[in-house]
């Protein structure tokens, strides 16, 4: 069976599972394709608190696209935005609008990784190939996976530059918000096709299955959506995979893939060890966050227990908490940083919790929902 957003096909007769198969260590960076990075980077920067630290374009002598790369704690973001009328950028750009294209992982050997997820039922995208310039040199390949979104193996023992081959260093200071790394990344695909990425990333990249929800988990009086989420074997990569489920309106999912024109990220969770701070810095930044009635507020005492944040402060800033077996957890999301209604961040502090706060779906999806009203897409 061939997908028909990538032509990936379904890991038929894949090899038995084993821990970490691939070798995956730690992702590497996100890319985004944009459609205009210089300007994109100044908003992660100013907003975001990310800061600037490589370069590559013009003045280094890449005449095809401008790229910038950016980092907060362990959390790195590229930035790329081609430099001509046409191309696959340049039609990634015109479909989605900016978008995630790339979710890359550092690996001990890129050319391993690469033929091993073939082999395991991985649509090739880029063969193994070598990278250098005076620093020396990395190994990178890639595979598809939802959507137009594809998944790099690099590879870099002992390359020496500041990011990548052909970056030059550049350092921008951002207003830095105290983020850590990213926690995980939230896919959107169509109606139908979850369990089929679940069994890609399990098949695939010896990913388990590390919670699922259902309609009657995430609904609201007019829209659901169903999740899983994937992580592997340290639950230090965590990719929670969504698809629609039927309603009374156009669920979020919905709206997400009419307007990205297709399966994709969705949004990225960022974590911070004080989420107050970093949320008082980011507002202060202008993000814009969704927002919650204040009747959330009312039982929320009695149905998380004691905490170690000021009730006042939370309910001040909008943030949300959610307990499990193993702690609690505090998170807030923004509103869509792009005009098209599609990606957004998350803020999560953890506090024990390993969960995906699932005490506050009703919330959330309520406030979503208030916002797509308000655009005309509910």
């Amino acid at each position: 069976m061939t997908d028909t957003m990538t032509g990936a096909g379904a890991p038929a007769s894949a090899p038995a599972r084993s821990t970490n198969p691939l070798r995956l260590k730690s992702i590497h960076h996100v890319e985004f394709y944009v459609g205009n990075a210089k300007q994109a980077a100044y908003y992660y920067r100013e907003a975001f608190g990310f800061s600037g630290f490589a370069y590559l374009g013009l003045e280094t002598g890449r005449r095809d696209v401008t790229s910038y790369a950016l980092e907060q704690g362990k959390a790195r973001l590229v930035l790329t935005t081609p430099m001509t009328a046409d191309g696959p950028i340049v039609d990634h750009i015109r479909r989605h609008g900016d978008g995630v294209r790339d979710i890359a992982f550092h690996v001990d050997d890129a050319a391993a990784a690469f033929e091993e997820a073939v082999r395991r039922g991985a649509t090739p995208v880029a063969e193994p190939h070598e990278v250098s310039d005076a620093h020396g040199a990395i190994r990178r390949a890639s595979i598809a996976t939802y959507g137009d979104t594809i998944h790099s193996f690099i590879s870099e023992a002992g390359y020496r530059g500041p990011f990548l081959p052909g970056y030059v260093e550049k350092r921008v200071a951002g207003r830095d918000a105290g983020l850590l790394r990213i926690d995980h990344m939230v896919g959107n695909v169509e109606l139908g096709r979850m369990e089929h990425w679940a069994a890609f990333y399990a098949d695939v990249l010896g990913f388990s299955r590390f919670i699922s929800f259902d309609d009657k988990d995430i609904s609201t009086e007019y829209s659901a959506l169903m999740s899983i989420v994937m992580s592997d074997d340290s639950y230090a990569i965590k990719f929670p995979l969504n698809e629609p489920a039927a309603g009374r309106r156009k669920s979020q999912i919905d709206e997400y893939l009419e307007f990205y024109g297709g399966p994709g990220v969705q949004h990225l969770a960022l974590l911070s060890t004080d989420i107050i701070s970093t949320v008082r810095t980011l507002k202060a930044n202008g993000v814009e966050f969704l927002s919650v009635p204040s009747s959330y507020y009312e039982m929320l005492a009695s149905r998380v227990g004691a905490i170690d944040e000021a009730l006042d402060t939370i309910r001040e800033l909008g943030i949300l908490v959610d307990r499990d077996e193993e702690g609690y957890l505090l998170q807030l999301f923004t509103k869509p940083v792009e005009d098209r209604p599609t990606v957004f961040f998350e803020i999560i502090q953890r506090k024990g919790s390993r969960g995906f706060g699932k005490g506050n779906f009703k919330a959330l999806f309520e406030a979503i929902e208030r916002e797509q009203a308000l655009r005309g897409n509910l």
